[in-house]
């Protein structure tokens, strides 16, 4: 599946260097932090950015995440896809080469 930042299956991200990317005790929750400010991720989020760490591929973590919440690739994939993209936009992550 390609989308409009032009991503697949085969892509590999990573957070950002601007960012520090967390779990925060405090929160109970998965932050990111950035020099302006805190992002509190909900748990979906944080499992999804705790995989991107340049080595996994896209499709590396749908399959792991289709397994943590018992749920099928097919169903997963386009939310992925959707949430790496808003991330994408905002800055977060950006492309592993």
């Amino acid at each position: 599946m390609a989308d409009s930042n032009n991503h697949n299956s085969l892509s590999r991200f990573r957070i950002a260097p601007v960012f520090l990317f967390r779990w925060e005790e405090s929160q109970q929750a998965h932050v990111l932090m950035y020099p302006e400010g805190i992002v509190k991720l909900n748990p979906t989020a944080g499992e999804i950015l705790t995989r991107c760490n340049g080595t996994n591929t896209v499709g590396d973590i749908v399959l792991q995440l289709s397994v943590l919440f018992s749920e099928q690739p097919e169903f997963i994939e386009p939310r992925v896809h959707q949430f790496l993209e808003v991330c994408h936009g905002k800055g977060w992550i950006q492309p592993q080469s």
